[in-house]
């Protein structure tokens, strides 16, 4: 956890089509989709975003800060 008491994303899983469908905590735990909307919505999860795509499904996204290396896309990823 982060100072502010915030879990901090660590790694992505992904679906067989490549789309993002759960979140890897630093703690060691796993949420959903979302529930990681849920929990960055309450302020339990930091440096993301909520964003929503074009058919309207929140999804999070990392703050856009210029370093590629913490974008949710470039973390360790598991497929599933």
């Amino acid at each position: 956890m982060n100072d502010n008491g915030s879990h901090k994303i660590q790694g992505i899983i992904k679906d067989s089509k490549g789309e993002i469908t759960a979140y890897k905590l630093e703690d060691g735990s796993t949420v959903d989709k979302v529930q990681g909307v849920i929990m960055a919505k309450e302020g339990r999860i930091s440096d993301v975003l909520v964003s929503k795509s074009k058919m309207g499904e929140e999804f999070l996204r990392s703050i856009p800060d210029g370093d590629k290396t913490n974008n949710l896309d470039d973390l360790p990823t598991e497929n599933k």
